[in-house]
């Protein structure tokens, strides 16, 4: 697999590295949680005027067109800045969803507001079962319109967006449905993720007209964009990860007992080669997944996207547990980096499918291709 990147992509990367690196310290992101609103709209415009969140917008929709690859680079930079905002779910999943299924006037309006930062939109679509159950919200026709009735669980970043995306059961399969955040009929209930971020559960019980449907049948197209949206987020997981290395080897250097660095004592120099591994394993297997999203196997990509959320789940997990244990008591303080990171960590074990539902995806898809 071929991991070298243009100019243009490293540009890219480096560029929001450096943004955020000067604009977004962690005492910005504490007052930026600690707000009512959980988010900065001067932080959102500012990416806006980066081009970030057109990024997944094909040139011809008046996007950049990075693709898979400029994401993934985006995606580790936002992931080493433990960004807030809703560049994942607005950026990543939202605009792919529009990009795939929406059509006309619309689809040019949707992503022209997106691009620009005037709106966030989110794709509603967890519920309260497994990842990979089957969804019980429903959209039923209903006189000129549609029915949709159903709860949808932890929509990362609803409260802040105008626009939710509602996958949703149909007699056709499955469909989904533009609804705006204040329709009559739909009752949002904000909560606060374990790193910060918002979220909501959402009751829905209320009419839509026709053309709140986007596209028609979306079973593929709501499936290659949750794919493409694990990708990132695995990506996000890999920029988290490079920082609670990095932060933990420094601390290990300034850290002196007995009259030496304990980071030259071999027990820990053995602890932080192990998390190096754990490290570049997540780096390949994010590489593999963002690397099958580029391709038309919809079943390798299937495969490769769930190979990621395992092996960077694991990777989250014991990284993020050797960090704090390697800071000792001050390893949960929010003064330093590492708890911040262990909790983003932790939120993505648990995001889009946990790592037991994954591996077991996986033990799935390997007895039905060996039958």
């Amino acid at each position: 697999m071929d991991v070298s990147f243009t100019e243009e992509q490293q540009m890219l990367h480096d560029s929001i590295r450096r943004y955020l690196a000067s604009d977004y310290p962690l005492e910005h992101r504490a007052k930026t949680i600690a707000g009512e609103d959980g988010w900065s709209a001067d932080t959102w415009r500012a990416l806006a005027d980066l081009g970030l969140l057109a990024l997944d917008i094909e040139e011809a929709d008046g996007g950049i067109g990075a693709g898979p690859v400029g994401t993934m680079l985006v995606s580790q930079a936002t992931g080493a800045g433990l960004l807030l905002e809703p560049f994942h779910s607005s950026a990543v999943l939202a605009t792919r969803v529009i990009s795939l299924l929406g059509q006309g006037e619309r689809r040019t309006m949707l992503l022209d507001a997106l691009a620009s930062g005037d709106a966030v939109a989110v794709l509603a679509h967890d519920e309260d079962g497994g990842w990979f159950d089957a969804r019980s919200t429903t959209a039923e026709p209903d006189g000129d319109g549609w029915r949709l009735h159903g709860r949808k669980a932890r929509v990362y970043h609803a409260p802040m967006a105008r626009w939710l995306l509602v996958s949703a059961r149909t007699q056709d399969g499955s469909g989904v449905f533009l609804v705006e955040r204040d329709a009559e009929g739909m009752e949002l209930r904000a909560l606060r993720t374990v790193d910060g971020q918002r979220a909501a559960d959402i009751e829905l019980d209320l009419h839509l007209p026709a053309d709140a449907r986007l596209g028609g049948e979306a079973s593929a197209a709501l499936e290659q964009a949750l794919d493409h949206g694990l990708a990132a987020l695995c990506a996000d997981a890999l920029g988290v990860l490079d920082r609670t290395l990095a932060t933990t080897v420094q601390y290990t250097r300034d850290r002196v007992q007995f009259g030496t660095p304990i980071g030259r004592f071999q027990a820990l120099q053995h602890r932080m080669a192990d998390m190096y591994m754990q490290v570049e394993q997540a780096r390949s297997m994010s590489y593999l997944a963002t690397s099958a999203c580029l391709g038309d196997d919809a079943q390798a990509r299937r495969e490769a996207v769930s190979g990621a959320k395992v092996v960077v789940g694991q990777a989250a997990r014991r990284v993020g547990q050797e960090a704090v244990q390697l800071h000792g008591g001050m390893g949960m303080t929010d003064e330093l980096d590492v708890s911040h990171c262990f909790r983003r960590l932790l939120a993505f074990e648990l995001r889009m499918g946990t790592t037991d539902e994954h591996l077991r995806a996986l033990h799935g898809l390997a007895r039905a291709e060996a039958a």
